[in-house]
């Protein structure tokens, strides 16, 4: 997402929604990677935001959508790339914080209010791009996986990248999993144990 979808180039800040998350921690660390300036997080509890920081993110806000836009813009003079995996108000609120030329990558629902259309006018005022990112296709093409897999392991291995392993259940637990995933009890990938 952070080289293919959303540009990212050396110096530019990054917006990661969901930032103590599976993904999210990932993507918090691999912008600080890739040269990203400075990584602004959000996420929904304190203990969640210190995680985020832990995880090298410069500043780290809460994720409501009431008054998201007016938290980062007071963090940052705005962003160039916002990753979006909680759609509805959010995304909606993670576009007013964008610079001119900013780039949005929605990959995700989390929120469950959906993926708000976009008026493309209001888009060409500013420049702005948006992109989705599903890896289900990217698996298909040429490449779509096994380099960055190989990219990501390889920073695993050399201790530069930490990926969050968050809570175990049993398998026979797996409806209690997506309880606590649903109602953002946790943080990091979950792992069901047969």
């Amino acid at each position: 997402m952070l080289k293919n979808s959303a540009r990212l180039s050396p110096g530019e800040t990054v917006l990661v929604n969901a930032a103590a998350g599976g993904v999210g921690s990932l993507a918090v660390q691999l912008a600080k990677y890739f040269g990203a300036g400075q990584v602004i997080a959000t996420a929904s509890t304190k203990a969640k935001r210190e995680l985020a920081i832990e995880l090298g993110a410069d500043v780290a806000i809460d994720n409501n959508p009431v008054g998201y836009a007016e938290r980062v813009l007071k963090a940052t003079d705005g962003v160039d790339v916002v990753l979006d995996s909680t759609g509805g108000a959010t995304m909606l609120a993670g576009l007013e914080c964008l610079n001119g030329f900013g780039r949005l990558v929605n990959y995700g629902n989390a929120g469950r209010e959906g993926r708000p259309s976009v008026d493309p006018s209001a888009l060409a005022q500013r420049n702005l791009s948006v992109a989705g990112f599903w890896l289900v296709p990217a698996m298909d093409l040429p490449g779509g996986y096994v380099e960055p897999l190989t990219e990501l392991l390889a920073l695993t291995a050399a201790k530069k990248l930490s990926p969050l392993v968050g809570a175990e259940y049993p398998l026979e637990e797996a409806r209690r999993s997506h309880e606590d995933l649903l109602a953002r009890r946790t943080t990091g990938k979950l792992i069901l144990k047969p």
